[in-house]
Parts: C-alpha cells; sequence; structure tokens
C-alpha cells in the first residue's frame, strides 16, 4: 500500500470518527434540549393543577364554614333569647316557661349541631388557604428553576451550533419564567 493511500484512510478514519463523534454529541444536545423542555411543560402543568385546587377548594371551604357560622348565630341567638325571658319574667311561672325555652333551644341546637365549632372551622379554612398558596408558591419556584435549568442548557454556545445544526434551534428559544400581574401584588380579600 502506497504512502499516499495509506495518508488518505488515516486522514478519511479521523474525519469519519470525528463525524460520527459530532454527529453523537449532537443527538445528545439536542435530546437533551428536548428533555429540558418537557420539564418545562411538566412544571408549568404542575402550577396549572395548584392553581385549579385552590380555584375548586377555597370557594367549598369557605361556603362551609360560613354555614356553620351562620348555623351556630342561629342557635347563640336562640339561647340569648330564652335567657332575656328568665330576665323579663315576672312571675315564677314566666319564669320556668323561659327556663323550658333555653332547656329546649340548647337541646335542639346540639341535636342539630352537637358542638359549636365555628372557631375550628375558621382555623382549619385558614389553614387550608395557606397551604393551598404554599403549594402554588412552590409549583411556581419548581417552574422558575426548570426555566432557568432550560434557559441556561439551550443557550450555551456550542449546544446552540448544534441545535441549529440539528434543525431545531427555533424550537429551542429562551422562556420567560414565572411572573405575576401587577394585581397579584394586592393579597386577596376572602368574605364572608
Amino acid at each position: 500500500m502506497s504512502k499516499g493511500l495509506l495518508a488518505t484512510l488515516v486522514i478519511v478514519g479521523i474525519i469519519a470518527v470525528f463525524g460520527i463523534g459530532f454527529f453523537m454529541w449532537g443527538t445528545g444536545v439536542y435530546d437533551n434540549a428536548i428533555n429540558a423542555q418537557e420539564r418545562v411543560n411538566a412544571e408549568w402543568g404542575d402550577v396549572q393543577a395548584a392553581y385549579q385546587r385552590r380555584a375548586d377548594l377555597v370557594p367549598n371551604l369557605v361556603a362551609t364554614v360560613k354555614g356553620a357560622a351562620e348555623n351556630e348565630k342561629e342557635i347563640l341567638v336562640k339561647v340569648t333569647q330564652a335567657r332575656a325571658g328568665i330576665v323579663n319574667a315576672k312571675t315564677p311561672d314566666d319564669l320556668e316557661i323561659a327556663g323550658r325555652e333555653i332547656n329546649t333551644a340548647i337541646n335542639l341546637a346540639f341535636e342539630a349541631y352537637p358542638q359549636i365549632r365555628s372557631t375550628e372551622n375558621f382555623q382549619n379554612l385558614q389553614a387550608q388557604l395557606e397551604g393551598t398558596e404554599n403549594r402554588i408558591n412552590v409549583a411556581r419556584q419548581r417552574y422558575n428553576e426548570s426555566i432557568r435549568n432550560y434557559n441556561t442548557y439551550v443557550r450555551g454556545y456550542f449546544k446552540r451550533m448544534a441545535l441549529n445544526m440539528f434543525g431545531g434551534g427555533e424550537d429551542f428559544s429562551a422562556r420567560k419564567g414565572f411572573e405575576a400581574s401587577q394585581q397579584a401584588q394586592d393579597a386577596p380579600k376572602v368574605e364572608f
């Protein structure tokens, strides 16, 4: 074999090895960019799921607590009115009737609603609201972290070059993280 042919084969071999290596590196870059992009999409889905949880949960919790508070208010009004009857009693018969009314009001109240629990319900509502907002915050932070990782990956010079060579450069543009709206700076009001 001649030296020229041998040199040509060596050069072709080096180019082939380099080309295969570059191709494998480039496909790895592309695949990793796809993985990072899908992670961003999944994290945004988690943010949306947390928003949906809040939208489903909060109105139901507020309605439940509001209903329990109204029930307790009714019970306390009846008991207070019955007590007032005792204070206004002029005869022993009036006093006995007022006493029976208080007992009846209390018994009916505890049959319908065995324990006065509005304070506990309000505390549970507060805990649920706090937990829901914490879940949303964690989901947003994870989303922003995945955006940072994605942008760091696809914006690297050689990785950007490989993505462009493999035809996916436009598909891997940098993304913006979660940004709160102007209205989000004001705390929401929970009204009863």
